[in-house]
């Protein structure tokens, strides 16, 4: 059974810093003036109901970029298996037999 998703969480700093932003969005598109609670209510808005969107096009985009740079591991990575007999003076092959 998978675990319920928690709802997305913004850090105190970065929650203050889009409050400002909204506020001078409102202020400057909108010519409209709002209080910290109202650009609270809209960037809360915004977290809720639009944060899950952007987040799973983020994941999306991860896993492309990941499956991208996995896809190349074995060129880039790959290592012969078995090869010590295969080196030049190795083996029957390479050596001289000394009861001539």
């Amino acid at each position: 059974m998978r675990e319920k998703k928690k709802p997305i969480e913004i850090p105190a700093a970065a929650r203050t810093r889009a409050i400002a932003s909204i506020r001078r969005y409102f202020a400057e598109e909108l010519d409209q003036e709002i209080g910290d609670l109202k650009a609270g209510l809209v960037f809360d808005y915004f977290v809720a109901d639009i944060g899950p969107a952007i987040y799973n096009q983020a994941i999306s985009d991860a896993r492309v970029f990941f499956d991208e740079r996995s896809a190349d591991l074995t060129a880039v990575c790959y290592q012969a298996e078995f090869t010590y007999w295969e080196r030049p003076g190795r083996g029957s092959a390479g050596r001289t037999n000394s009861k001539t």
